[in-house]
């Protein structure tokens, strides 16, 4: 398995290789890298793709210690470094776009656009950190984990057509990975204030149908960067499109990615 030791985690990550433009993508919680496999399929060799497991889930070994965004931010800029890349596309879904902003803001000079999906610069609001909470703290209890399983897959993927395999991804999960990952989101700062200051090209897309982050925080975040190129709304998608309707993404991000500067 392709493993880089950075910042103390072995970082487990995906290169389409090639010479072609980088486009480095985060994915959401609960997920790993392989949400994007339809993605790397069809930017690739046009494009070099990589993809990587944040602390906590997929195929990364994680110190176990507590991290923020703002770590998995310093990962990413990392595993750049480690590939040689001195700038690339950045881009992300949900928990990956969060941390693809704090690369922007950290890191303006490493990043030649930003891609985001199905994600936002705002803090968690008090209903969802007490629900997120409960949710945490009932992760791998005999019944409740497999009602949280199912939620989740409702509320993430949508389409049960697309359920299996990551239900078993999910099932496996243990409660400390579960648990530093979703403090992860419970307890993210607000950087709303700050998106003015994201000057690169930006695109952004949601699925209209959802409920995890309603499109409206799509098109709040859309609006809110200076390099906005387009907005792209997903009939019929939830909230993780790049699974269920790559179709609707892939046109548009290759059209994006082709018009950045070297």
């Amino acid at each position: 398995m392709p493993i880089a030791e950075l910042n103390h985690q072995g970082i487990f990550f995906e290169d389409s290789g090639g010479t072609g433009p980088a486009l480095i993508l985060g994915h959401g919680f609960l997920m790993d890298s392989r949400m994007f496999d339809a993605q790397a399929e069809a930017l690739a060799p046009e494009f070099r793709v990589i993809r990587w497991d944040a602390r906590g889930f997929g195929r990364t070994r994680w110190d176990g210690q507590p991290f923020t965004l703002y770590d998995s931010a310093a990962d990413c800029i990392a595993l750049l470094d480690h590939l040689g890349i001195q700038r690339a596309a950045v881009g992300g879904l949900s928990q990956g776009g969060y941390c693809a902003l704090r690369v922007a803001l950290r890191s303006p000079e490493r990043v030649r656009g930003i891609v985001l999906i199905s994600t936002s610069g705002g803090a968690s609001e008090e209903p969802f950190r007490t629900a997120a909470r409960q949710v945490r703290d009932l992760w791998g209890t005999p019944g409740a984990t497999e009602n949280i399983v199912q939620s989740y897959a409702e509320v993430i993927i949508g389409d049960p057509r697309f359920h299996s395999p990551w239900l078993d991804r999910w099932r496996q999960t243990p409660k400390a990975h579960f648990a530093a990952a979703m403090n992860n989101l419970i307890d993210r700062d607000d950087i709303a204030p700050r998106l003015g200051e994201i000057r690169c090209p930006a695109i952004v897309f949601h699925g209209l149908d959802d409920t995890a982050l309603p499109a409206t925080e799509g098109q709040a975040l859309f609006d809110a960067l200076p390099g906005r190129s387009r907005f792209v709304p997903i009939p019929g998608a939830a909230h993780a499109p790049t699974l269920t309707h790559p179709e609707s993404i892939h046109a548009p991000l290759v059209e994006f990615l082709r018009s950045l500067p070297a």
